[in-house]
This record gives C-alpha cells, structure tokens and sequence, in this order.
C-alpha cells in the first residue's frame, strides 16, 4: 500500500538466483539495481557468494562504493559451491542464522528472478509480515514478467480465500528497480488487529556489525 514516505531503508537485503538465468536482462537488470543501491547510499546484505544473479548486484554495489556483507553457513564457505564473498563476511552455524541475521539487520528485501531458495526466502521473510514479527516492505524485482506467474498464483489464493487481500499487499513488484525501492520506501502496512494482539520477541542479536 502507497503512501507518503514512512520507511527509512539504510540496508537492504537481496536474495536472488546463483544462476544468471536464460535471458540477459536478468543480468542487465540487476546490475542496475546494484547502482541504483549505489546511488541512494543504501548497504547491501545477502546470503549467498558471487555467483549468477546474485553476484551481479553485489559486485555492482560493492565496486560503486555501498557496504556489502555476505552471510553465509559454515557449511557452504567454499568458493568452489558459491563463488568468492565479496565485501564483508559473516560466518553463521545454520541456514536459519544466516535467514535470522539478515531479517533482524535488513530494512527491507528484494528478490531477484531465483529458484527454490530464493522463493523459501521471500515467502519466509512475507509469512512472518503476515504475523506482525515485523512490518519491514518486501518487493519482487519482475524482470520480463519472471514473477507474473507467482502473482497471478497468490491473486488466486485471494479468490479461493485462502490470503486476504490486505495480506496480499505485502508482497510488492514492478520490473523497475527505482520504482521498487520507492515504493519499499512509501510502503505503508496494513495492520490486522487480530495479529496486533500478538506480542513477539524483539531481541536483537547481540554480535556487532559496525556499519549497522
């Protein structure tokens, strides 16, 4: 939902595919968002390496001047399975750390065009909105209409009411990556005030990330 500017956006989280995908403006695309997070002076978080999409944007940002950190699991800290962290790293025990560090330091979350865990992590981070565990915006950058199938999906998923249409709307898309964080940024949330009943821990992680 639009409105007159309510969201501070310092971090911003990305998740994004470790492919580039078939078609170049995947690629070309999030390049751009890298300079459009250059531009705007905001840092950027993800959880993956350097590869695909995802290394895309980073590179973009972290060669433009943005703060960049990479969370990753233990396990997965090898070059060979994700490519070279680039920026900052912060090693985690588990996936759950890795998706919990990057909830509780982000502003917002983007998606790029990805496979399976890039949705896991979007509709992760948009199931906890619907809860009220935070009220942070979250949008799909919709690359040559790679999200329309999705969205028409969770359209559907309002009509057979299985979603209300004010949870609907957290879930933000366009194709233009200024447009997206201007929107993240106006990006007003609609309170259920069933939800609102529900008190959830606050606690913030208590290791140190000097530029957050």
């Amino acid at each position: 939902m639009a409105g007159s500017s309510s969201h501070q956006i310092r971090n911003i989280c990305v998740f994004g595919g470790s492919s580039p995908g078939k078609e170049k403006e995947f690629l070309e695309s999030t390049n751009h968002l890298g300079q459009v997070l250059v531009e705007r002076k905001i840092h950027l978080m993800y959880g993956e390496g350097s590869l695909g999409l995802m290394g895309g944007v980073l590179i973009t940002a972290f060669l433009g001047g943005s703060q960049v950190l990479g969370v990753v699991p233990k396990a997965l800290a090898k070059e060979d399975l994700i490519g070279k962290i680039i920026g900052e790293e912060l090693q985690v025990s588990t996936m759950s750390d890795r998706l919990n560090t990057m909830f509780k330091h982000a502003n917002a979350f983007i998606a790029l065009p990805g496979g399976l865990g890039t949705l896991e992590e979007i509709f992760h981070i948009s199931s906890w909105a619907q809860l009220h565990i935070h009220h942070k915006p979250i949008g799909l950058l919709n690359v040559n209409g790679f999200y329309d199938k999705l969205l028409s999906f969770l359209d559907q998923d309002v009509e057979q009411k299985f979603l209300t249409s004010s949870t609907r709307q957290i879930i933000i898309s366009t194709a233009n990556a200024e447009q997206l964080i201007d929107q993240l940024q106006s990006f007003i949330p609609i309170i259920n005030p069933s939800m609102s009943r529900i008190h959830w821990s606050t606690k913030e992680s208590r290791k140190s990330l000097d530029w957050i």
